[in-house]
């Protein structure tokens, strides 16, 4: 099963459209209050998945590349 983690301080970056969309797809995630990826979190959306940094210029680039990972 694949790990998949949100920073809930990515959430105005756009990460909480993609964890919207999961939701609704059933796909568990984990959101946590800090990641510890704070430059790359002002980048723009990001998540761990299995421990790899994903990062995407919008919310549905990020989906996408969750989707397509999993």
């Amino acid at each position: 099963m694949v790990e998949i983690k949100f920073c809930e301080n990515n959430y105005a970056q756009g990460a909480e459209e993609v964890t919207k969309k999961l939701e609704k797809d059933g796909i568990d995630f984990e959101v946590e209050p800090c990641l510890g990826y704070c430059g790359d979190c002002a980048m723009g959306p990001f998540a761990l998945v299995d421990d790899e940094l994903m990062q995407a210029d919008t919310s549905d680039e990020l989906y996408d590349k969750i989707k397509n990972s999993i």
